[in-house]
């Protein structure tokens, strides 16, 4: 918790970062299936509906594509 809270700080989120230190989450999203979780990213909106999965990420292009989904 202490690491997500310190990553958050240095790049200026406004929001918490899930710490899911059980894999309750990841497991329930299919991201925390083996002792590597993946990296997936879901788009959810306002009502709680998954709209958009990302199963591959690049890091490189991710924050990018995201946002075109959103606009």
């Amino acid at each position: 918790m202490e690491e997500n809270k310190a990553f958050a700080d240095k790049f200026g989120y406004t929001f918490p970062l899930l710490c899911d230190t059980d894999k309750t989450v990841g497991t329930l999203y299919g991201a925390a299936d083996s002792d590597f979780p993946a990296r997936i990213s879901y788009v959810i909106d306002e009502n709680g509906k998954i709209t958009h999965t990302l199963a591959k990420v690049d890091v490189k292009s991710h924050t990018d594509e995201v946002l075109a989904m959103l606009s």
